[in-house]
């Protein structure tokens, strides 16, 4: 939009709140795994809509049982919805509180850990903040519309999902939306702030793991696959905070939190790209020696064997994607590959 909207926006716009709370959301409980269609349709309800998770489940997760809804098919389903989206990484709390003060509810991807199931991904919504209590207020889908998250506990459990957000708003609110996110709006500006806050904070805490793995999911995004292997590779040396994981299998086979493959897959591309076959296929392995329906694990051992030269092992790896998850694009188009060289 032209320099000057933008500037007459940002103009406009009150000075931000001590404290903010965005009302008009309707709380959803989620069903079983259903925490992004649910957190979905409570974003989508702020603006008017009627949609819940028993209308975008289905469309989002044909598997019931699928372990996760990356932020990306969230992104997709509310554009489809002619709703405007911007899915950003490397956010920060003052980009949160911006976004709220301009009413704008935010979803965010964060780490998540339950004494019965250990630790997760989890969508939440945030609908408010306020200073002086230094918190964020949150509809929960497991919890409730009545979540506090302190904010130095909201920035640890964002990071291992490399910050990533989710604003979603109605085409009339575009101009606003952009003048709150300014040069973010850029998704090649946002990477390169991404990048230089992953460096800093391996800088200052090498020992961080997610720092590192915020590094390689970056680094792969820019189109640096062996950077982003190397530091895919430093983050599985280090052994992260336990309490994340506390109910971690004693035979899980690396160092990241055992669930992580479930949400982020950035290590199977960077390890493909740059020919580490074997270590694609022995991450996946291990995924689906736990959970036997993980469609993008199955996508990607089928490349890594498909490259490796067992052909009929990765046309049954592409077909198991496609049985968990019909409209997997990428699944099908490899196995529609691997039909024109003749391995029916």
């Amino acid at each position: 939009m032209p320099l000057l909207l933008l500037v007459a926006l940002w103009l406009t716009m009150p000075t931000q709140a001590g404290a903010v709370f965005l009302s008009g959301a309707r709380h959803e409980y989620q069903r079983y795994n259903n925490c992004g269609p649910a957190t979905l349709g409570m974003a989508l309800s702020y603006w008017g809509s009627s949609l819940n998770q028993y209308q975008i489940a289905p469309v989002l997760k044909p598997n019931k049982n699928d372990k996760n809804v990356s932020p990306e098919e969230l992104a997709a389903f509310a554009r489809k919805q002619g709703f405007g989206v911007h899915l950003g990484v490397a956010g920060d709390l003052n980009l949160l509180k911006r976004l709220l003060a301009g009413g704008f509810p935010v979803i965010i991807e964060t780490w998540f850990v339950t004494p019965d199931h250990g630790g997760m991904g989890h969508y939440r919504l945030l609908v408010g903040y306020n200073d002086s209590q230094g918190h964020f207020n949150a509809f929960d889908s497991y919890y409730g519309p009545k979540v506090t998250l302190a904010y130095g506990e909201v920035d640890r459990l964002w990071q291992v999902f490399n910050r990533t957000y989710l604003v979603v708003y109605p085409p009339s609110r575009k101009g606003q939306a952009a003048a709150l996110l300014g040069s973010r709006i850029n998704e090649r500006t946002e990477l390169q702030m991404a990048l230089e806050l992953a460096q800093r904070e391996t800088q200052a805490n090498p020992n961080n793991a997610f720092a590192w793995f915020n590094l390689g999911s970056t680094l792969l995004r820019l189109g640096r696959a062996p950077e982003a292997a190397r530091a895919y590779d430093q983050s599985r040396r280090i052994a992260p905070d336990r309490t994340l994981d506390p109910r971690r299998p004693a035979n899980a086979l690396n160092n990241w939190p055992w669930r992580m493959l479930w949400y982020q897959f950035g290590p199977y591309e960077a390890y493909f790209k740059t020919g580490r076959y074997l270590e694609v296929v022995t991450l996946a392995n291990d995924v689906l020696g736990r959970v036997d329906d993980h469609e993008e694990s199955y996508y990607w051992r089928g490349l890594a064997r498909k490259a490796l030269g067992n052909l009929e092992a990765a046309r049954a790896d592409f077909q198991a994607a496609l049985r968990y998850r019909p409209g997997y694009l990428e699944a099908a188009m490899a196995l529609q590959a691997l039909r024109a060289r003749g391995s029916r």
